[in-house]
């Protein structure tokens, strides 16, 4: 038997290889197009350098969020999707671990597409209004400091650590809404990342505090994201987080 042949008797290798294949290709192309948005601005992020919001240019900013939401946020979901294989195999029904996992996955980056969606219309009202500047910062400390204020007070409401608890604990997630089959997998995975978002959407809009195409700022949210899922001291975190963020948005306003 080849190693090959090897590898695909193993499906939590298959899924775990899709999952740093998508994430990989995502930052792949992260990283150069943030580089080149500080820099040259000839490269990957040459498009972005536009005053309107045409159809074509929008449609690339939603694009953008898109790639942008699967590589920080489905290192985070890696343990639910590999759990969710685990409980399928050890299922009375446990047929297609692997496909169904992908489902549960595409249903997760499902729900964060929504969000992408959300979140060009906002840039787009926000760069309207004359708030992000062409680099897709704020141009008004106001705004900077709501954003962070925001984000600060979001991280003590129950709302926030009821979708915490369900993402650090995707056992518990996944026993309490099972459904079968593939299109099950895939509802199963909306929901998931359902929960997700409204665990984290008030630190995703700090890309618009920190810059929309900052690469230091989106890796910091994605190494904070993960921290707050996994890690056992990650509640703690959250509150941390949200007095620094809080403190620094009334810092900033009095300047």
């Amino acid at each position: 038997m080849t190693r090959f042949s090897e590898f695909l008797r193993r499906p939590r290798l298959i899924i775990l290889g899709g999952i740093i294949g998508i994430v990989l290709l995502c930052w792949a192309w992260l990283a150069p197009a943030a580089v080149d948005m500080y820099g040259r601005m000839d490269g990957l992020s040459a498009w972005m350098m536009q005053n309107s919001w045409d159809a074509r240019y929008i449609i690339f900013i939603f694009l953008m969020w898109v790639v942008m939401m699967a590589g920080m946020m489905l290192p985070s979901a890696a343990p639910a999707i590999l759990m969710f294989e685990k409980i399928v195999r050890h299922s009375p029904d446990p047929y297609r671990p692997v496909s169904r996992s992908y489902a549960f996955a595409a249903g997760y980056l499902l729900a964060w597409t929504g969000f992408s969606a959300v979140a060009t219309l906002l840039q787009w009202v926000l760069a309207e209004a004359a708030l992000l500047d062409m680099m897709m910062e704020p141009a008004d400390k106001l705004f900077a400091s709501v954003i962070l204020l925001l984000a600060g007070l979001w991280q003590f409401t129950p709302f926030k650590h009821t979708c915490l608890g369900k993402c650090r604990s995707p056992i518990s997630f996944l026993t309490q809404h099972w459904q079968p089959g593939i299109w099950g997998a895939l509802r199963l995975g909306v929901k998931h990342g359902l929960y997700c978002l409204g665990c984290c959407w008030a630190l995703m809009l700090l890309l618009f505090f920190g810059g929309v195409m900052n690469l230091l700022w989106i890796a910091g949210i994605t190494l904070f994201v993960l921290v707050e899922k996994l890690a056992p001291f990650g509640r703690w975190t959250c509150r941390i987080c949200g007095m620094v963020l809080i403190f620094t948005g009334i810092l900033l306003l009095l300047k």
